[in-house]
């Protein structure tokens, strides 16, 4: 079987216990696409050795028997988690060279679980991107192409490198981060599962902060019971991260049942935006009567915040951003300029960081120290934090009033061409996630799911926002919405 790359987790999860196939025969499957691939430029570091040798591990695991889900599952994992002895750089020239002695607790969950790495992902660097366009490794570039135009498109970001490789069944599936949408939008624009959980629910230490009140990790996957079993095995609780949530992990596949009889589906009015594509428009109607018809109750809400999210997030994550960058000056690990005589301290640290740092990371820490400066601190940092309270409040009333999920668009287009959106006009990018920052800014659980096709043959995701910490519920509800979108769509194989 030559194929075995198109497995699901649970598909090849089954096989595996059934002793169908090894985990080794499924690895080497991967690393064949992957080497195949260069084109798509979503592997950036592999690991073929290391995946070998984890996957007759797991095999000797299987043949014990009482294997977890996730034991021999052949994964990609986002160049922003530190992976002991690879290298791992957030994309960025600054962190060249950087082989972490130390594994991120997310990575080491899955480890212990038995997970194969196959070899670290393409991003946008220090996860600073909607379009995968600012990596030091390159562009990746999206599985998909509209109709027949061979325009490379973007996968998103800044998870494009672990979603072009799902889409691209180069893995199994694989991790991602989102800080603002960089798990549900790259997973919409490839017609894959994203799922961001609750703030807290997955460990961030060991991987390279952005915004540390946003970030959060989660699996981006070929199914939504796939997205289940991944992560429940990337969860719990972890004494080295401060803001990880001391709770018990459900076992999210058990409560996938597709029954959503009585559930009530908020539909907010404020995401109707000026000028939405037509496509999207339809795509979020048909998913509200799908919902329906399956059982669920609709009704129109209100998050009159809404409009302010955007502002409030390129205050506060840039402002993290430059908080959380300072580390970077040469000194310790990563890039260090070449200094000419006569360069202090000063001199080494601007010339390592206008050589290390990319020019979307160099606008993101600027406006952030910006707005961090003693006279502006309160006009923009701290309004921002009050108005992003104002948005949790918004959410935390609806969910009051009984709501149990919240139905809306993931992005507010499908996949565009590489290089169309144009720099000169960042804030065009930045509208790209006006549908996910809220739910970042707000702590709470979101899921993309691929639901329909647009003219141009490309993968549109509808999103669902579920309750805190209660991934299991809003995993069953986007399982009902998979189920009744029946989306199979597959990329046509180009590269």
């Amino acid at each position: 079987m030559s194929d075995l790359n198109t497995l699901t987790i649970a598909e090849a999860r089954d096989k595996l216990r059934a002793k169908e196939i090894t985990s080794l025969e499924l690895t080497e499957a991967c690393l064949t696409q992957i080497e195949a691939s260069d084109a798509l430029n979503a592997f950036v570091h592999n690991t073929p050795d290391l995946a070998r040798d984890q996957a007759k591990a797991a095999d000797t695991r299987l043949g014990e028997g009482d294997a977890p889900a996730m034991c021999g599952i052949p994964l990609g994992i986002k160049d922003l988690f530190c992976t002991k002895g690879v290298p791992s750089q957030a994309a960025s020239a600054i962190l060249a060279g950087f082989k972490p002695e130390y594994e991120s607790t997310v990575s080491q969950n899955l480890f212990d679980a038995g997970s194969v790495m196959l070899g670290k992902l393409n991003m946008d660097e220090f996860a600073m991107g909607s379009s995968n366009e600012t990596s030091t490794y390159g562009n990746a570039v999206n599985p998909w192409r509209r109709g027949n135009d061979d325009a490379a498109l973007t996968p998103g970001g800044s998870s494009g490198g672990s979603a072009s490789a799902v889409a691209a069944d180069l893995c199994l599936a694989a991790t991602g981060t989102d800080t603002g949408g960089s798990i549900r939008q790259p997973a919409a624009f490839v017609g894959i599962t994203g799922i961001k959980p609750t703030y807290g629910r997955c460990s961030r230490w060991g991987v390279v902060a952005f915004a540390s009140s946003l970030d959060q990790a989660g699996p981006m996957t070929k199914s939504v019971r796939d997205a289940a079993i991944m992560l429940e095995a990337m969860c719990g609780h972890d004494p080295k991260d401060s803001t990880s949530a001391d709770m018990a992990v459900p076992n999210f596949e058990a409560m996938l049942t597709g029954d959503i009889k009585g559930k009530v589906i908020g539909i907010p009015k404020e995401y109707r935006m000026d000028g939405m594509p037509e496509e999207i428009e339809k795509l979020w109607s048909n998913g509200t009567a799908m919902l329906k018809d399956a059982g669920a109750q609709i009704r129109d809400i209100s998050l009159p915040h809404t409009k302010y999210a955007l502002p409030a997030y390129y205050v506060i994550a840039p402002a993290e951003a430059s908080s959380n960058l300072a580390r970077y000056d040469g000194v310790r690990y990563g890039h260090r300029a070449k200094l000419e005589q006569g360069d202090g301290i000063t001199e080494m640290y601007e010339k390592t960081r206008a050589e290390g740092f990319g020019h979307e990371v160099q606008r993101r820490v600027m406006i952030g120290t910006y707005v961090l400066s003693a006279g502006f601190y309160d006009a923009y940092y701290n309004r921002a934090r009050k108005v992003r309270t104002l948005i949790k409040q918004d959410f935390e009333t609806v969910f009051a009033q009984g709501v149990d999920a919240i139905l809306t668009p993931a992005t507010p287009s499908a996949a565009f061409g590489l290089g169309e959106m144009s720099d000169a006009d960042p804030v065009q990018m930045y509208l790209n996630d006006v549908f996910t920052v809220t739910v970042n800014l707000a702590g709470l659980p979101g899921i993309a799911v691929p639901a329909g096709i647009d003219k141009q043959g490309l993968p549109l995701g509808l999103q669902l926002i579920g309750q805190p910490w209660e991934e299991g519920d809003l995993l069953n509800t986007a399982y009902a919405l998979e189920a009744a979108a029946g989306f199979v769509a597959k990329p046509a194989k180009w590269w």
